[in-house]
């Protein structure tokens, strides 16, 4: 019997994600899974025989915990508050999806749960951390090669991503707010806060001004709920370590009229880096421009892909790392709820057109 176990809530796609992730660690682990539909609990059995399944996750959770317990909590973004206290206060660390909650207040309930049971709390946003091309540009920006950083530009715009629509049609609580929390800023924002605040390591983050829009299409009509923004652009000022501040220009589209750009650029005194903070390409790059005699002199650097983990595998692979006491890039507890907080800081400033300010709060 392995010591170590991971606690599906959930046995969907998303879980199933996860399971197959576990396969990646360094150690034997047992797979547990709840989930009220009996085809999702079929289906998870199938790929994954030997599996243990219960149709109640408060039922799960009521069996003895065990040291190496990890839960992972792989439901819409709606059901992530109860289940991730109750597998907190059953005394495992609880890895949950992103986004981390459906508001602020949750996620601090959430965090307040891990610390009186001294257990973590992770989100899975880190599914885009650890990777060659983001470790670069935090060498570059360590050895202040940049000379002193001014601005940042992270733009990322599609014009038919919608999840719920054109991306993941089947899960159509995408476009309900209710459910999801919001829209392309509550489905990416979470990797795109991970990514640059893994890279800048902000200490304070004021949200200054946002707006939010929902393109309209013609096939808007076909969905059954739609209250979700598409559409969305941020200005904000990052106060880094040493009090240096940094502007940064955020916009995130999965349906836009105007035309589709991707750019994650930041911009010192010395040089500027453009880089592929996804890591998609056969061959991710990382392009560092500077001035040589007077014109600009541009430098690429190309990296190997990982093929060991896939974007899908580093949530539980990262957590799992945390859990045991090895570091890495896993987002636990303060800085989880501190990357959340900014999500949220959006939406408040779209919705009530006044600035908000977001302080990491280190225990």
């Amino acid at each position: 019997m392995a010591n170590h176990r991971i606690l599906l809530i959930g046995a969907g796609v998303i879980a199933r994600f996860h399971a197959k992730a576990a396969g990646k660690l360094p150690h034997p682990v047992e797979l547990w899974a709840a989930d009220p539909s009996a085809a999702a609990r079929e289906q998870f059995l199938e790929q994954f025989p030997g599996s243990r399944l219960f149709e109640d996750h408060r039922a799960m959770l009521r069996e003895p915990a065990r040291n190496g317990d990890i839960v992972v909590v792989a439901t819409p973004p709606l059901a992530h508050h109860e289940p991730t206290i109750t597998g907190l206060n059953s005394g495992r660390h609880v890895l949950c999806e992103k986004p981390l909650a459906l508001n602020t207040q949750q996620a601090r309930e959430m965090l307040a749960a891990a610390k009186k049971n001294d257990r973590l709390l992770g989100c899975c946003s880190t599914r885009f951390l650890g990777i060659a091309t983001n470790e670069h540009v935090k060498r570059l920006l360590s050895r202040g090669e940049l000379g002193e950083l001014y601005h940042v530009t992270w733009v990322h715009r599609q014009q038919r991503m919608r999840p719920g629509i054109e991306y993941q049609p089947a899960s159509v609580w995408f476009t309900d707010k209710r459910i999801s929390g919001g829209g392309c800023v509550m489905d990416w924002g979470p990797y795109d806060f991970a990514a640059l605040n893994d890279v800048l390591q902000p200490r304070r983050v004021e949200v200054l001004q946002a707006w939010m829009n929902r393109p309209v299409t013609e096939i808007d009509s076909q969905v059954p709920v739609m209250d979700v923004e598409h559409h969305a652009a941020v200005m904000m000022r990052y106060t880094l370590a040493g009090g240096r501040r940094v502007d940064v220009s955020y916009e995130r589209a999965a349906c836009t009229h105007g035309g589709v750009r991707q750019i994650a650029e930041i911009e010192g005194t010395r040089a500027a880096v453009q880089w592929d903070w996804q890591a998609w390409k056969e061959r991710p790059e990382v392009t560092v421009t500077t001035d040589r005699g007077g014109k600009p002199h541009g430098e690429l650097f190309e990296f190997d892909r990982d093929p060991s983990l896939h974007p899908h595998d580093r949530p539980v692979v990262y957590f799992d790392r945390a859990v045991r006491g090895e570091g890495g890039p896993a987002l636990v507890n303060e800085r989880a709820l501190f990357n959340f907080s900014c999500i949220r800081a959006v939406y408040d400033a779209a919705a009530n057109g006044r600035p908000q300010v977001v302080e990491l709060e280190v225990s």
